[in-house]
């Protein structure tokens, strides 16, 4: 299941409570064209019994934008990874293959 995040306290949250699970975090808007691309593919790898100890979240960076400011998006879609609490990675792009890898690779 995807989590809309929409305050940056409900987002620090989030991550101070995840431990070492890893959580990745979809930066999108709804005028994005290629946010729209990789949506689907986003919502199927967080529905995946593999990812059932990931956390996966979309940040709408109009309606949040104090979490996109703080996260300094500059680009959508960009995706972050996060464990305890820290970043561990980053990728700008719909790049689905990226997704993937980077899931599977991260989730250990």
């Amino acid at each position: 299941m995807v989590k809309f995040v929409k305050t940056l306290e409900e987002f620090n949250d989030i991550l101070s409570t995840a431990g070492n699970k890893l959580v990745v975090v979809d930066f999108t808007a709804t005028w994005c064209g290629p946010c729209r691309m990789i949506g689907p593919v986003f919502e199927k790898q967080a529905e995946d019994p593999a990812n059932k100890h990931v956390i996966f979240l979309k940040v709408d960076v109009d309606e949040a934008s104090d979490v996109s400011q703080k996260c300094e998006i500059r680009s959508m879609p960009t995706f972050h990874f996060y464990k305890n609490g820290k970043k561990v990675d980053e990728f700008t792009g719909a790049n689905e293959k990226l997704l993937m890898e980077k899931i599977k690779q991260l989730r250990q």
